[in-house]
């Protein structure tokens, strides 16, 4: 069922989404986002995985991603304007979906990269639908060097305009983690020690590709806004919180953000956190050799967040 491709008519735009029915009494519903330069669809074994223990899943093309339209959001752009608005907006048309289709089940909201980004800015933004939350391999702290980014980019786009790739963003960031890796197959060996999940991702076309100086700055927006006091506020102290990085991540500063962005929690009053840093993985957890003890222990975790929600 998850291969299929389902549509969401919103205003202005056309959500692709894939959904998995829970095999078993259900739990709850799983809602998934995706990272940047990729797309709902890989997420199929998770989603096979937590159906079996009981979830709903949905996992949603964001704007500018994979098989979602809209008029002002070709592949690389999140909106011409709003963009960060634009995409909160439809995690939460997605809930609201999956809600009016399972009834009251309690919603545990999951990100991974860019997702996870999306994820807690949506949490924050509309806590009283969201029940727990996970936020996997995303950077919430990326200090001075993502101020100068952002600085970077508002040059960019005072020069070229906000909907062309941006020309150092992708060095900086993509290249610069494809670098980390020693020795290395291709350039995006950063992704996962696992070869054929990378060479997948390579040989998809609607993964890797240019994102717009738009959607950089909105990736940045995204960043630096839920961790902020005055957003975090609005979130209940005792929601749960699932943390995952791995300590040969290079997106996360292996590791460093995702324990920098659990402290922040807790000193903001926040006491259902559970964190974990996976000895040898690379970026995307969910694809790395010793996917399945990640997937075991979160959905453990689910269990106990949606039954004492």
């Amino acid at each position: 069922m998850f291969d299929t491709t389902e549509r969401l008519a919103l205003a202005g735009a056309s959500l692709a989404f894939h959904h998995q029915e829970a095999v078993s009494v259900p739990r709850g519903i799983l809602l998934v986002c995706h990272g940047l330069a990729e797309h709902s669809k890989r997420y199929g074994g998770f989603a096979h995985a937590m159906a079996a223990c009981g979830y709903h899943v949905y996992a949603h093309d964001h704007r500018g991603h994979g098989e979602t339209a809209a008029p002002d959001a070709p592949l690389g752009r999140f909106a011409r304007r709003n963009g960060v608005d634009r995409v909160i907006d439809d995690v939460v048309a997605m809930r609201d979906f999956a809600v009016s289709r399972h009834g009251a089940l309690p919603v545990v909201l999951f990100g991974h990269s860019m997702g996870g980004l999306v994820a807690l800015n949506a949490a924050v933004s509309h806590a009283s639908k969201i029940d727990a939350v996970a936020v996997w391999n995303s950077n919430f702290h990326p200090g001075i060097a993502g101020r100068a980014a952002q600085a970077i980019l508002l040059t960019e786009q005072a020069l070229k305009g906000s909907d062309v790739p941006s020309g150092l963003l992708p060095r900086l960031t993509f290249g610069t983690w494809a670098q980390s890796v020693t020795p290395r197959r291709t350039d995006f060996d950063w992704l996962s020690r696992d070869p054929d999940h990378v060479d997948k991702y390579i040989a998809d076309p609607l993964c890797g590709f240019d994102a717009s100086v738009s959607l950089w700055l909105d990736v940045f927006k995204l960043t630096f806004r839920a961790p902020r006091r005055e957003w975090l506020s609005r979130l209940p102290t005792n929601i749960p919180l699932h943390l995952v990085g791995g300590d040969h991540d290079p997106a996360t500063e292996n590791g460093n953000a995702v324990l920098w962005l659990s402290n922040h929690l807790k000193a903001s009053g926040f006491s259902r956190i559970t964190t974990q840093i996976y000895q040898g993985m690379r970026h995307e957890t969910l694809n790395e050799i010793g996917a399945d003890e990640a997937i075991a222990a979160f959905a453990d975790w689910c269990d106990d967040a949606v039954a004492r929600s």
